[in-house]
């Protein structure tokens, strides 16, 4: 590596860290993905990752590679080391016993039963810590473990396909397939790396879908993860109108149904095939979302959440203020007046109560395009 300033150093091997802690996208839930680079005398003594939880995190790789040369080196990390027993053994205790004289951290740790902790314990061994190097970019890797620590609710994308005049099926219901094979693995990507992917019972009872990630499927420009983590599935039905047959019950994983019906019977088919129903009282006859979501954050630490369902549910999302992220797949096609469009959305009368959106990237994926939003609710979304 060519001679730099210390700041740059700092950056250059951070730049490395976040990189690998890029690797564990799709393997680390419920933890964060973390990167760790271990330099001396100007070179990469150890490295590694936090590949999949439960086992070592990204400073015991680094340091089981570096061994002996860890001794007076320096610490990349992407994350606040821990200093707690939790499946593992704390970070911290080991970076001590190994002789590392400095920690360069991204971030500190969002939790705020850890944040600065971990910190405290290195300063206190003597070694020296900086904080806030390339904290935006890690940050954004681990986008929903910071929602969920700071927020007590899941990040929340919510993945829609459209026509390029806007709209989502026939008015049929008909709706495979909208795009391309290109654009469906792009799709499975999103699934790899959420926590859970939530549907409607109107979706479940149309399209029948698995809302699995297919290994076979996934992005052609990403290895594989050797193990393939199934998202938790989750159906908002008031009613409880999901049928007991549908193929969401015949995968691998766990299916979550939200509901305010209080109908034991149908509840116990539900049941017998291997669902969990959770049973919240009813708002005005609807499901409050915001439960919804703070369950699903605080019970069942969903990181990353991803909305696949229809206009209706969609819309009472975006309408609750809870979407954080909007992508839309859009094929070159048009499919008339008459189709479905992308959000429920009855109250909007006026063009003042638009709900705006901030576009952070539109790039082509095969023939169709990706356009990622974010809803702006400094005015109300009603």
């Amino acid at each position: 590596m060519p001679n730099m300033s210390d700041a740059h150093n700092d950056q250059y091997y951070m730049a490395r860290a976040l990189k690998l802690a890029a690797r564990g996208l799709w393997t680390t839930d419920p933890n964060p993905r973390v990167g760790c680079v271990i330099v001396r005398d100007g070179e990469i003594v150890g490295e590694g990752w936090h590949e999949v939880a439960g086992e070592p995190h990204a400073e015991i790789h680094a340091l089981q590679m570096a061994k002996d040369k860890a001794q007076g080196a320096t610490c990349y990390v992407t994350l606040e080391p821990c200093c707690h027993h939790g499946r593992t053994p704390p970070c911290t205790d080991a970076l001590i016993k190994a002789g590392i004289t400095r920690v360069v951290a991204s971030n500190t740790d969002p939790n705020p039963l850890v944040a600065k902790k971990g910190i405290e314990q290195l300063t206190k061994a003597g070694i020296a810590v900086t904080t806030g190097i390339l904290s935006a970019e890690t940050e954004q890797l681990n986008i929903g473990f910071f929602k969920r620590m700071r927020h007590n609710r899941p990040y929340i994308r919510s993945k829609l396909a459209m026509s390029l005049d806007g709209r989502t099926a026939m008015a049929s219901g008909e709706s495979q397939w909208i795009t391309t094979q290109d654009a469906r693995r792009d799709v499975q990507g999103l699934r790899a790396r959420s926590s859970a992917v939530m549907t409607g019972a109107g979706t479940v009872l149309s399209d029948n879908p698995k809302l699995t990630v297919r290994p076979e499927e996934l992005p052609l420009h990403v290895p594989a993860p050797k193990i393939i983590r199934q998202p938790l599935r989750v159906i908002v039905d008031a009613y409880l109108s999901t049928p007991p047959d549908a193929s969401i019950f015949s995968q691998t994983g766990q299916t979550l149904i939200f509901t305010i019906s209080l109908n034991e019977t149908i509840r116990e088919m539900l049941e017998k095939v291997g669902a969990k129903v959770v049973v919240l009282p009813s708002i005005n006859g609807e499901l409050d979302l915001n439960v919804v979501c703070e369950i699903l954050a605080t019970e069942y630490h969903v990181n990353e959440l991803l909305l696949e369902t229809g206009a209706t549910l969609s819309g009472a999302m975006l309408r609750a203020g809870l979407l954080d992220e909007i992508i839309i797949y859009m094929a070159p096609m048009l499919m008339g007046n008459q189709a479905r469009g992308l959000f429920h959305l009855p109250q909007l009368e006026r063009l003042s109560q638009h709900i705006p959106l901030e576009i952070s990237d539109v790039r082509a994926i095969g023939k169709d395009w990706r356009i990622t939003a974010h809803p702006v609710y400094h005015q109300p979304a009603v």
